[in-house]
């Protein structure tokens, strides 16, 4: 038993009305997590016509940061366990990742995509009250950011223009975050 991952199930859960089927990736260095950690799989509801993958104890609460991430998919796909779970191994045993920041996923997001990177950002979709989950009987604040797949000329317009640039243009595109063949909305920088 993991009160911690309990935790941050039940966040999810109750601010997404759904019961989430908890998935582990059990290839490649996964001992190298935090104990019980999982992807959480929603499957879409009438509210969320979309499926949510999410981290489950990324984050211990003896972080001096507390993050978890989530993303968006317009179907199952089992390899974004496999995405996020490496995100989670480099965010623990690399470089420690924050709002702003970009991954490489080192693949495209869904196959044939060119959204190859992720940018963690705001919640927009949810808001705050998904965002910042504050731990029973602590003052530490968990903060569950969304994870965007963007492109390799969207990242690079983010580190020449910085991120307020990137997502007044990924706003003013209206881009589609579940369309995994999307055009990229800059072009190469």
């Amino acid at each position: 038993m993991n009160t911690h991952c309990d935790n941050i199930r039940s966040h999810y859960s109750g601010k997404w009305a759904n019961i989430p089927v908890v998935k582990t990736w059990d290839k490649g260095p996964t001992t190298d997590l935090p104990f019980g950690f999982s992807v959480l799989e929603f499957a879409p509801t009438q509210a969320r016509d979309m499926w949510t993958y999410a981290t489950c104890c990324m984050s211990q609460p003896s972080d001096s940061e507390l993050l978890e991430l989530h993303l968006f998919s317009p179907v199952q796909c089992e390899s974004l366990v496999e995405l996020l779970t490496v995100v989670a191994h480099y965010h623990r045993t690399g470089q420690p990742l924050a709002l702003g920041h970009t991954v490489n996923f080192g693949r495209p997001w869904i196959n044939g995509s060119i959204c190859d990177y992720g940018l963690i950002s705001l919640p927009y979709l949810d808001g705050p009250l998904i965002e910042e989950f504050r731990l029973p009987e602590s003052e530490k604040i968990v903060r569950c950011l969304w994870l965007v797949p963007i492109t390799r000329a969207e990242r690079d317009y983010k580190k020449a223009h910085g991120l307020a640039a990137l997502e007044h243009k990924l706003e003013q595109s209206n881009f589609n975050y579940l369309d995994p063949f999307r055009p990229s909305v800059v072009s190469s920088v």
